[in-house]
């Protein structure tokens, strides 16, 4: 009887032996997993800057129109702010964090800078514009606002989509167009004019017969009176871009729908 028990035991604790090792290589393994991912993200985004979404919870706390939901992002010794154009000076400071702790005595408030922006009709307005800490990019954070009002209000910020920011300058992009008949192309790489973060991108016709163009419902002009149809217009990369061009080589003017993408990989300075 006294060996039985003491069999039982050995038993026992070889028991408790394995299914503490197991747990601890399982712990092991998660802590691996955890630190590879943290590693991956931060290898994603290295210091840096960066063209950023923001968005809000509400339609009254966005970007500026003219900047298209984006901001700049800012990576620093692991660090991350991004800067956001408003489109008024009704906002008067931010806090990173909720409204209840904002009010808190020594809250370091977010002051706003003042910048001129420039919109597509040629007109400019003053506005204000902020720099706001990130702690994390593609979950929703706190960020709390005041306004003229003078009350605190709570709302959940979310930066996603870090885009490498290319300097203002001419370039090249290989560009892809589908639809129409495929009877028409246009010159790819195409001219790149990129400007305060914006891009335009000369379209050459491989037809003199196009005498206008759509994106979206602005309508452009060819900017020049020999040769094949060549076109300025706004452009993004990386997405697809749905436009319309009137052609007037059939019996009667034609508009055709076409569908344009640039490849931003085979973006190379012109020269």
């Amino acid at each position: 009887m006294k060996k039985n028990s003491i069999l039982i035991l050995v038993i026992c604790l070889i028991i408790a032996s394995l299914a503490g090792c197991s747990k601890s290589q399982q712990e092991t393994t998660q802590a691996e997993q955890t630190t590879t991912a943290a590693a991956a993200e931060e290898v994603a985004v290295q210091d840096g800057t960066y063209s950023a979404t923001f968005k809000t919870d509400s339609s009254m706390f966005h970007v500026n129109d003219a900047y298209n939901n984006k901001g700049v992002l800012t990576v620093k010794d692991g660090s991350m702010s991004i800067h956001i154009v408003m489109p008024s000076k009704k906002i008067l400071k931010l806090f990173a964090g909720t409204a209840e702790q904002a009010k808190a005595e020594g809250a370091a408030l977010i002051e706003p800078t003042t910048e001129t922006v420039k919109y597509d009709d040629g007109t400019t307005e003053e506005v204000y514009a902020f720099d706001i800490p990130v702690p994390y990019l593609d979950k929703e954070f706190d960020c709390a606002l005041i306004g003229k009002k003078g009350i605190w209000y709570d709302h959940k910020v979310t930066v996603s989509n870090p885009e490498s920011t290319v300097a203002d300058g001419e370039y090249t992009m290989a560009v892809t167009m589908t639809g129409g008949t495929g009877k028409a192309s246009i010159d790819s790489p195409a001219e790149i004019t990129i400007k305060d973060g914006k891009y335009t991108a000369k379209i050459v016709w491989s037809s003199s017969h196009y005498e206008e163009m759509k994106v979206g419902d602005t309508s452009y002009k060819p900017v020049n009176k020999e040769g094949n149809s060549t076109f300025l217009i706004p452009i993004e990369a990386d997405k697809d871009i749905s436009i319309s061009a009137l052609t007037t080589a059939m019996s009667e003017p034609h508009w055709i729908d076409y569908v344009l993408h640039f490849d931003s990989a085979t973006l190379i300075p012109k020269g």
